[in-house]
């Protein structure tokens, strides 16, 4: 697809045609080739700026802009830093240099950058908004609820700066992350120009389902979905096409999706590019499975490169997006008081909406001790990403252990100091910060074997456990999760849902606390509830990937049904 001759990228191409000395011409088309997804192209505009103006701080920044977008973290640190240092007061510096920090593994200093932009600008609402996010995965809770209310404050006012999927991690409702998703979208639609409307499906062809992700490897998106896709082959009504953000990461998960599925690599590619990849392959539906998370392309699907487009799996929450058709949930997690709060049409799976990897092994792991533990004792575990922990929640957490003699809490390590954060957390709370334990970081199969150790999971709020929880209750250890009023806060009920362990799914925080002491405190129980799950996993059709398939395509093809009788989108069971 040629460029618009009027867009502002055309104009600016044009003009640094006529005018190569334009100092601005070329910073400006840097950034316009950036929004673009051209990561060379704005890396070319940037160095010419730079050529004409060394050590400039705007040429600089799009220059460290350009090699962060092609994944070169540390240069770009490095570029933004220069910047940044020549041009201390400018706030859109900082906050770049805050991004490139984050990716170049230097989190303390990312905090920092943030903290600096917010205070150059502090009524600035992307400042506040991405300081809360980083200070939150820090777990660095100063000003927290100040920082909250402004951003919360700014969605309800309209403002376009907050990222709906940060936004999930706040206490808000589903009303208010519909009008955050809303107007990210919006924002965005302006800037991008859609795709000429399809050609006609072919008549009695299998429906060809596009999946679009930056995480078809060893990723959370790939663990969950490659047993499905493997059993989706038996189903001659679809085939499965993956356009892969991520490059091949060599991993098995990697091979076993691309043995089982039409796997094409895009990434690295323009966002015109990717969308006419898709175009090509005639994709019926294309399901989005990052959404708003990190390493997604929406601008992708904002050119409508497929007739039918729907959110899967990865953003649990709306899209607020017209160019979405359909979500994808099941009853409990997406239930029908959500509807009114999704811009989309909600399509129920039969059973949960989450596939599992049903050929994950759960190994021998090292000693309790090797792992840090006591060697006898009552482990608590949580192993959800640092961002989900907040003040309610440890508070929670640490009562329960404040009640279990000996017992401990086992958590991922965080990102910079949050470790250390979170022991000041249990030592304020009169707990010995030597009862939280932390494990770093590890290869899938290693972290899963871990869940031997583990005999209670102690779940968050608002943003439940999602990939995590599975994983829990695959390897035998039970969740406790208090459902909540939004898709990000019932993930985990609708897996016990499922499992038929609606018990572990408690109505309030008191509920919460009281449930984690019994069965802390009585073996017996917790041997019983261990028996119950085991079976549950057995016989349930949570991890029966053949059912999963089934409802899956069945699913697909009344979308597409209705499609071609000309009906619009519609909620469908």
């Amino acid at each position: 697809m040629a460029d618009d001759p009027r867009s502002e990228r055309a104009q600016l191409r044009l003009r640094v045609q006529q005018a190569p000395q334009d100092f601005i011409a070329w910073v400006m088309l840097a950034d316009a080739e950036f929004d673009h997804g051209d990561a060379d192209a704005g890396l070319r505009a940037a160095t010419r700026a730079l050529a004409l103006r060394p050590g400039h701080p705007e040429a600089l920044a799009r220059l460290g802009r350009g090699h962060w977008l092609a994944g070169r973290h540390v240069q770009a640190a490095q570029a933004l830093s220069q910047a940044a240092a020549q041009a201390p007061q400018h706030p859109g510096i900082a906050l770049w240099l805050g991004h490139a920090l984050e990716d170049a593994g230097e989190p303390e200093a990312a905090a920092q950058a943030y903290e600096h932009a917010y205070r150059l600008l502090p009524d600035e609402p992307i400042f506040a908004a991405h300081l809360l996010n980083w200070r939150r995965k820090l777990c660095d809770w100063r000003d927290l609820d100040r920082l909250s209310s402004q951003v919360r404050r700014a969605v309800r006012d309209g403002h376009g700066a907050v990222e709906p999927f940060a936004f999930l991690s706040e206490d808000a409702d589903a009303a208010e992350q519909l009008a955050c998703a809303r107007r990210r979208a919006r924002d965005l639609a302006a800037s991008v120009r859609p795709l000429p409307p399809p050609p006609a499906s072919e008549p009695g062809h299998a429906l060809r389902l596009g999946f679009l992700s930056n995480g078809f490897g060893a990723h959370p998106t790939g663990l969950q979905t490659v047993a499905f896709f493997e059993a989706l082959q038996a189903h001659d009504t679809v085939s499965a096409h993956l356009f892969a953000l991520n490059a091949d990461d060599g991993s098995p998960i990697r091979q076993r999706l691309a043995a089982a599925t039409h796997l094409h690599d895009v990434a690295g590619q323009s966002h015109t590019r990717i969308a006419q990849a898709i175009r090509e392959q005639r994709i019926d539906i294309l399901y989005d499975l990052r959404g708003w998370g990190g390493g997604g392309t929406p601008e992708v699907l904002a050119m409508r490169p497929a007739p039918l487009q729907v959110n899967w799996l990865a953003y649990p929450g709306t899209s607020g997006a017209p160019w979405i058709d359909y979500v994808l949930g099941d009853r409990f997690a997406l239930p029908d008081a959500l509807k009114p709060h999704y811009s989309e049409a909600v399509a129920w799976l039969p059973g949960a909406f989450q596939p599992s990897d049903t050929r994950r092994t759960v190994g021998t792991p090292p000693s309790r001790r090797d792992c840090g533990l006591p060697d006898t004792c009552m482990v608590y575990a949580c192993f959800n990403n640092s961002y989900k922990l907040n003040p309610a929640g440890m508070a929670r957490m640490l009562d329960v252990l404040a009640q279990v003699d000996g017992s401990v809490l086992w958590l991922l390590s965080g990102p910079g100091r949050a470790d250390d954060r979170l022991r000041a957390a249990a030592q304020a709370r009169g707990v010995d910060p030597a009862r939280l334990v932390f494990m770093r970081k590890l290869p899938h199969d290693d972290y899963l074997a871990r869940y031997r150790h583990a005999d209670l999971f102690l779940d968050t709020n608002p943003y439940n456990a999602h990939t995590t929880a599975s994983d829990a209750l695959w390897a035998g250890c039970p969740v406790l999760t208090r459902p909540g009023a939004t898709f990000a806060a019932r993930v985990a009920g609708s897996l016990n849902h499922h499992l038929g362990l609606d018990d572990m799914n408690v109505p309030d925080d008191d509920a919460y606390v009281a449930t984690a002491i019994r069965l802390g405190r009585d073996d017996a129980a917790r041997d019983a509830l261990r028996t119950r799950l085991l079976a549950a996993k057995a016989s349930s059709p949570l991890f029966d990937m053949a059912r999963f398939a089934a409802g899956f395509a069945g699913v697909a093809g009344r979308m597409a049904d209705r499609r071609r009788k000309g009906l619009p989108p519609a909620p469908l069971d």
